[in-house]
C-alpha cells in the first residue's frame, strides 16, 4: 500500500501532476463534444442537397431504363 501512495504522491509533484491530467482529461472530452456536434449540424445542413442529388440521380436513371419508341 506504500508503493501505491508513493505512486499517488508522484514524488512531491502530485500538486502539478494530477491537476494536469485532469484539465487534459477535461479538454479532450470537450473536444470530442464539441467535434460531434458539429458533424451532426454539419450533417443536417447537408442533408437536403443529399436529398435532392439522390432525387436528380433517380431522375436520370429512371430515364435511361426507358425503353425506346422506334415507331
Amino acid at each position: 500500500m506504500a508503493e501505491f501512495n508513493e505512486f499517488l504522491e508522484m514524488g512531491g509533484y502530485a500538486a502539478f501532476v494530477w491537476p494536469s491530467y485532469l484539465v487534459s482529461a477535461v479538454v479532450l472530452t470537450l473536444l470530442v463534444v464539441f467535434s460531434v456536434r458539429r458533424l451532426r449540424r454539419i450533417e443536417r445542413d447537408l442533408k437536403p442537397f443529399e436529398e435532392r442529388r439522390q432525387a436528380r440521380r433517380n431522375r436520370t436513371r429512371s430515364s435511361r431504363t426507358e425503353p425506346l419508341n422506334d415507331t
